[in-house]
């Protein structure tokens, strides 16, 4: 345990921002996964509206800095490929 003040608050705030990036990708694993059951229903327009909740969400969880960029980045561009394959099928 920490003896010096600062540490100590530094210990307070790094518990505050785990907590609240636990929160996020939480929040974005139930959205990646409302859109993969919307896939697999063959329902293309909710799987659609399911993605663009999921783009805003994934770039602002990389604003913020809880995943990085290039990260969301790519889980936009893998889940764009996958609606346009089965909407292709």
């Amino acid at each position: 345990m920490a003896n010096i003040k600062s540490a100590k608050k530094r210990i307070l705030v790094i518990n505050k921002k785990t907590a609240r990036n636990r929160r996020i990708k939480s929040h974005l694993k139930g959205i990646l996964k409302n859109f993969e059951a919307a896939l697999k229903d063959s329902n293309l327009d909710a799987a659609a509206e399911k993605l663009a909740l999921a783009e805003k969400r994934l770039m602002k969880a990389a604003s913020k800095g809880t995943i990085h960029k290039n990260a969301a980045s790519r889980k936009v561009s893998r889940l764009t490929k996958r609606l346009n394959k089965a909407r292709a099928n």
